[in-house]
């Protein structure tokens, strides 16, 4: 595979805005000389735990340990390998990328994609002035505009239109240098009916192009403009760069908007999309298909951790919704980050997104949105809603989502949600929902007894240990010339208790002043470990006296090390000496910290 040079990547960090890049996902406020701090955008929390050096562009979340550099900060919240991730920030910086020698066939496989995303966009244009400046797209024109969408609206989605000749984009493409294989690859093109020639795959429709999260046009989605058309939708198929169960129609453009909100409104139609956005809600985005698929739950999940769902009340929306239930929960429960709180949208009867713009106006779709349900509600309502039920299978319906919901305000709602439906009262209804109680802790012996005693974590004292270890480490960076110092003098073998600790202090001697510009590449845990000293660092007050005194803690758990390794080999010759070295360590602490 090809590597960009290692010049690339360095101007790239270099030119990225860390606090922009990290603040678009959570609210940063300054916590320390050189960090700022808010609520981890990789778990639930309530109370700031993350908190990035923007200098540096490192970052660390002491709650889940989530923790790198700003191009794994980007391949995390965005779902990108480390290439993307790199052209991703260096195209938003416009930093030009220069690649290492490549493998011939890699070349070859690279320049074959980079040809087929141009002859899409370059459709994609074509179609865009078709729509706008061709008579015979005048029909087209008239029923966007009935939609009510506005010309700059349609263009920032590119919608376009494809003339009804048979071979407008084969004959056009061909003079511009490309080939009817590569028409083909691209989707543009097929056999005619009677397969005697090739013609034009959409002809006489609208054309919404389907992009990837970089803007990149993969395929067309194209709306029939007659009824005698077939289908009334007709997407490119899948082939070597369109993946239709991977799209997310307008995730390009919702992305920012998405991170700032906080959310991401999911509709059905590609008009849906663009109304929404000249609505007012540019965090929108269409799922591809009557249910989304798992790649396009996590690429929404990567918009931002709350999706509201936007769906017709009838059946059919409903089971939309409900057919991906149990895929959204699954992808949840199986993603490293944080899971995403999926809420409903319910519409008037009979209009979707574009229809409630359209006719009520832009404040009441928004008004619907802030209604939006948790998911959780919209199973208790469906499952109350079951025809022909008696008053047991409803109930017994509705147990199966409240049954395993710990006790919350919204278990609470749900509850007295059942008892009005079913015109019982809340305290049956709360014993009938209540999920088997979970199995009895131990206490003592058969028949009673003194509970058993709490076991001690063998864990904790090297815990504390490595804690230690890592505050030295820190202090080390906020001072880093007398950090250099002492690093220099300690012996890493003897006074660092773990691997990761030791190899952590072997890399930062001589580069405390620059300590992420050498990392290793392929290490993760050393640059996790290094970016939780360097985020560490910035938050602190440093003064030599404090680094001083964790070298202390650091001597001291030396020693205590060396008297459990002695008692633990029988060789208790030197306890004595060792102890009293304990004893005076401990009173020069106590001496520092009164």
């Amino acid at each position: 595979m090809a590597r960009y040079t290692d010049e690339s990547r360095e101007r790239v960090r270099d030119a990225a805005d860390f606090a922009e890049i990290v603040g678009a996902r959570t609210e940063l406020k300054r916590a320390g000389v050189s960090r700022l701090q808010g609520l981890c955008p990789f778990h639930e929390e309530r109370t700031p735990s993350f908190g990035i050096d923007p200098v540096e562009k490192v970052y660390y979340c002491f709650g889940c340990g989530a923790g790198g550099d700003v191009f794994k900060f980007v391949m995390e919240t965005e779902g990108l390998d480390f290439a993307a991730a790199l052209e991703s920030l260096a195209e938003r910086y416009r930093v030009p990328l220069e690649r290492e020698t490549e493998d011939p066939g890699e070349a070859a496989k690279r320049e074959r994609r980079e040809r087929l995303f141009a002859l899409l966009e370059r459709t994609a244009a074509y179609y865009v002035r078709v729509l706008w400046e061709s008579p015979d797209a005048a029909g087209a024109r008239e029923y966007l505009q009935q939609r009510g969408l506005t010309e700059d609206a349609l263009r920032m989605y590119r919608v376009g239109y494809a003339p009804d000749a048979w071979d407008r984009v084969l004959t056009g493409s061909q003079r511009a240098g490309y080939s009817v294989e590569e028409l083909h690859a691209a989707g543009l093109i097929q056999p005619s009916r009677g397969g005697a020639g090739l013609i034009d795959r959409f002809r006489g429709r609208i054309t919404f192009p389907l992009a990837d999260e970089r803007g990149r046009v993969l395929g067309f989605g194209a709306r029939a403009m007659t009824p005698e058309q077939r289908p009334k939708y007709l997407n490119t198929s899948d082939g070597e760069v369109f993946h239709k169960g991977r799209i997310v129609y307008g995730a390009d453009l919702a992305r920012a908007a998405a991170a700032r909100a906080g959310r991401v409104v999911l509709v059905e139609g590609y008009t849906d999309v663009i109304a929404l956005h000249q609505a007012g809600v540019p965090e929108v985005v269409a799922q591809m298909g009557t249910a989304l698929t798992d790649p396009q739950i996590n690429a929404v999940a990567k918009l931002a951790p709350k999706a509201l769902f936007c769906q017709d009340p009838d059946r059919a929306g409903q089971e939309s919704v409900a057919r991906g239930i149990a895929a959204l929960r699954s992808v949840n429960a199986e993603r490293r980050t944080r899971g995403v709180e999926f809420r409903i949208v319910r519409l008037p009867a009979g209009q979707d997104p574009a229809d409630v713009v359209q006719r009520s106006g832009a404040e009441a779709m928004r008004e619907l949105l802030e209604q939006a349900v948790p998911l959780e509600r919209f199973e208790v309502e469906r499952a109350l809603e079951q025809p022909d039920a008696s008053t047991d299978e409803l109930l017994a319906a509705a147990a199966q989502t409240i049954g395993p919901m710990p006790t919350s305000v919204l278990r609470a709602e749900l509850v007295k949600l059942v008892s009005d439906r079913l015109g019982l009262g809340e305290r049956l209804v709360s014993d009938a929902l209540r999920a088997p109680a979970a199995p009895r802790a131990w206490n003592g012996h058969r028949g009673g007894g003194a509970a058993r005693p709490e076991p001690i974590d063998p864990q904790r004292a090297l815990a504390r240990r490595e804690q230690s270890e890592r505050a030295f480490l820190a202090y080390c960076v906020a001072l880093p010339d007398e950090g250099e110092r002492r690093l220099a003098t300690v012996d890493v073998e003897e006074y660092f208790s773990t691997p990761a600790t030791r190899q952590a202090a072997t890399y930062l001697r001589g580069r405390l002043r620059t300590p992420t510009a050498d990392l290793p590449p392929g290490d993760e845990a050393l640059a996790r470990l290094v970016a939780e000293v360097v985020v560490s660092s910035g938050g602190l007050e440093a003064t030599n006296a404090k680094l001083e005194l964790e070298a202390l803690q650091l001597d001291l758990h030396r020693i205590e090390r060396q008297i459990a390794v002695a008692r633990q080999t029988g060789d208790t010759s030197g306890v004595g000496a060792l102890a009293n070295e304990r004893q005076r360590v401990h009173e020069e602490i106590r001496h520092r910290l009164t």
